[in-house]
């Protein structure tokens, strides 16, 4: 018998052969991770233990972690509960502690789960389970299988007749099989691979944009349909308007089932006939089916999600402006143009209002309110919304701006989806209590083109617009997979202790929501921060805590200059050692990075990896991960839909990216869309590879079509050949650590 140790140590091969991780660094990263560590933390710091794994390996083996402690917890619950019905045999034990598929797990314990009332427990209380074996065993006996089913008619039974008897018999045969671990992985796997999925409209549904006209009447191959199908239909059938299902040939199914069921032919070779169809049409069909059903929404959840993580993560690292005062414009029509002010740290300044709109008059008193603005406040950059009357907005600053011959001032168009979400907030009447959400709305578009990454954590992922059938999926899932990306995104880019929001703060490795607000209140009432060391002073931040955010926390003008570097405290000293080395001090060495050039690295107490990342991060302190920002420039031309001609060539923000292509913002309120096919001349497996969300890139108008509000763009007309981007090699697994393995497997069993 397989003990709880050996398994352990199963597992965790099984988790690194997965993830294709050295069993070392797996098993560092588990003990780091089970000392309270976090994943940008581990990943940034503690390389020297992990083999150098990045983030995204990391994140790896604390999912699947978690994943395999539930499996192990369920399985375990799964044993109890059969020992406990005297039915717990060491084969099936075996089999049970064998397996690592949730699936085949399941199907291990179906035949002992608490099961409602069914034909085949009824045939079980009228006595019928020997004459089911009898069929079962397909082994001749020396009376008839007619004479043996005679003896168990038993009027007092419900047993009535020979029929009756067979007919039971047959229904605890049906449900044998179908709770046969083997026969029903097997069918799994059948209609997975020969399934297709199967789209209807619904005969009275009223689909009046027709929205899912193309699945009215439709059919995919289930192992081949992508994701953005897959939610397409499941969202119509949600609606109302589709119901779909997953279609297998039957006699496929049947035949599959008699060939691994039937082995000698006999008297009881119909009757098991009989209950093998019965078996496929009243049990398994169904049940297998809505493990499909659930099994392709769970791939098309994940391939959703991902598709949502890899745009939020390139939106939350757009190149930020930088700290300078910038102005911000949320547009209007009726109710004007809300204006707001803020400084180089985002510190709100002043506001107004002023109408483009109704008169010449007015547009004359716009200008003079703006120059007044800009000159008060020294204003370098005004920043636009994106929504109702941007383009209109836009021409009119780029006319003020060329008429007063401001050209230290730039101004650029800004999304702004999710700013009202955001102005209607709890987060937004904390920070502006006083002012109206127009206002607030106004701060945030000016916020983000100072640094988007800061202002656009402070809304739900789901409300900025760059998800693909976001509300269809597993919402905890998703959920958790966002935080990761917003997680791994702030501690990447680091936060300034003394300028940082709460909102942002809470993100930094280990720091939680109710440390951010004690952050933020220390600092209120004791003026900005010094050092990091005053951190320890924090309710809520000891020795751990500080452990884990320290090197993401930056101190601007402190009294450490390594305290504005990623250089954690505990490496103080390593740079230290170099500066004493090189005979110069700290300071000196920050202002020269060229002496660094100098250093001899066997004198150094640091690892390789420690060492390579302090003396990069001195190179270039403080340094931003972000590219340089570009303002994208849009043609003054082209400022609704009935501007836009098939021909143009548009310069565009890249909005979202799905697994069908790309939606483009070229200046007209209406995304168009470059197609997957249109990105490139060569083959594009995903349109992730091509194009990232807040890409700036040159469209050609294929088609725009006023009526159906769609534009039809193309990148590849433009372009030649892009090079395919072959996948970069992966590390093969080290060579087991068994003792230490044996130690970690040990104590894993009790988490």
């Amino acid at each position: 018998m397989t003990d709880q140790k050996t398994l352990s140590l199963d597992l965790l091969l099984h988790i690194a052969q997965v993830l294709d991780v050295p069993m070392r660094g797996m098993v560092a990263v588990i003990e780091l991770l089970d000392e309270g560590g976090t994943v940008p933390f581990i990943a940034r710091y503690r390389k020297e233990a992990t083999g150098n794994l990045n983030e995204v390996k990391v994140r790896g083996i604390q999912e699947k972690l978690g994943y395999f402690r539930e499996f192990v917890a369920r399985r375990e619950t799964i044993l109890a509960s059969i020992a406990e019905q005297g039915k717990l045999t060491d084969e099936l034990r075996n089999r049970i502690e064998a397996t690592l598929d949730k699936s085949e797990l399941d199907d291990l314990y179906l035949p002992y789960r608490p099961k409602r009332r069914t034909k085949a427990t009824m045939a079980l209380e009228k006595g019928l389970e020997p004459l089911a074996l009898y069929l079962w065993a397909q082994q001749p006996a020396a009376e008839s299988l007619e004479t043996l089913a005679r003896g168990f008619v038993n009027a007092e039974k419900g047993v009535n007749s020979l029929e009756e008897a067979l007919e039971g018999a047959r229904h605890i045969v049906a449900e044998m099989i179908s709770e046969d671990a083997d026969l029903r992985g097997a069918l799994r796997k059948m209609m997975f691979e020969e399934g297709v999925v199967v789209s209807r409209k619904v005969a009275d549904a009223v689909d009046e944009q027709e929205k899912y006209k193309m699945y009215y009447e439709y059919q995919e191959s289930v192992k081949a349909i992508p994701s953005h199908r897959m939610l397409a239909i499941r969202r119509g059938e949600s609606e109302g308007v589709l119901y779909f299902l997953i279609d297998l040939e039957p006699m496929r199914a049947v035949s599959m089932l008699k060939k691994r069921i039937l082995r000698l032919p006999g008297d009881w070779t119909p009757e098991l006939e009989a209950a093998i169809e019965d078996s496929w049409k009243r049990l398994l069909n169904s049940s297998i089916q809505a493990e499909i059903r659930m099994e392709v929404k769970d791939r098309s959840d994940g391939e959703a999600i991902q598709v949502f993580r890899d745009n939020l993560h390139n939106l939350l690292l757009s190149p930020p402006a930088g700290p300078i005062s910038v102005l911000g414009i949320d547009p209007g029509v009726r109710t004007g143009c809300k204006l707001a002010v803020i400084d180089e740290t985002g510190k709100f300044l002043a506001n107004d209002v002023i109408h483009l709109h109704r008169s010449q008059g007015e547009k004359e008193a716009a200008a003079r309110t703006l120059e007044t603005l800009l000159q008060q406040h020294n204003v370098r950059a005004i920043a636009i919304g994106n929504g109702t009357a941007s383009r209109e907005t836009d021409a009119f600053v780029c006319d003020f701006l060329r008429a007063r011959r401001l050209d230290s001032v730039f101004s650029v168009t800004v999304s702004e989806s999710g700013a009202s979400v955001y102005s209607a907030s709890e987060v937004a009447r904390q920070e502006f209590p006083d002012l109206d959400l127009t206002v607030r709305g106004a701060i945030s578009i000016a916020r983000r083109l100072q640094d988007p990454l800061s202002e656009l954590v402070k809304v739900d992922p789901k409300s900025i617009g760059v998800g693909q059938y976001q509300h269809d999926v597993d919402q905890r899932q998703l959920q958790a997979s966002l935080e990761s990306v917003i997680e791994s995104c702030v501690n990447r880019v680091g936060v300034d202790l003394n300028t940082s929001s709460w909102t942002l703060l809470r993100y930094v490795a280990g720091v939680s929501e109710r440390t951010a607000l004690n952050i933020v209140t220390f600092r209120n009432e004791n003026g900005r921060f010094r050092s990091r060391a005053q951190l320890r002073k924090i309710p809520g931040i000891g020795p751990k805590t500080f452990e884990q955010a320290a090197g993401f926390l930056r101190i601007r003008n402190g009294d450490n200059l390594l305290d504005m570097t990623a250089v954690h405290p505990e490496s103080y000293q390593i740079v230290e050692q170099i500066a004493q080395s090189l005979g110069v001090s700290i300071e000196e060495l920050i202002k020269n990075p060229a002496l660094l050039e100098k250093v001899d690295r066997n004198r150094l107490s640091a690892g390789t990896y420690t060492l390579n990342d302090i003396l990069e991060e001195l190179r270039r302190p403080g340094r931003d991960p972000r590219e340089q920002f570009v303002a994208p420039s849009f043609n003054e031309q082209v400022r609704e839909l009935s501007d836009v001609e098939p021909g143009m060539v548009l310069e565009g923000v890249v909005t979202n990216v799905t697994k069908f292509g790309a939606f483009v913002d070229i200046g007209v309120h209406q995304d168009g869309l470059v197609h997957i096919s249109e990105l490139s001349n060569c083959y594009v497996k995903a349109a992730s590879d091509i194009v990232k969300a807040g890409q700036i890139v040159k469209v050609k108008v294929l088609s725009a079509d006023s009526k159906t509000k769609r534009i039809a763009l193309s990148i590849k007309a433009l372009q030649g050949p892009l090079s395919s981007r072959a996948p970069k090699p992966q590390p093969k697994p080290g060579p087991a650590v068994e003792e230490k393995i044996a130690l970690l497997a040990s104590k894993w069993k009790t988490h």
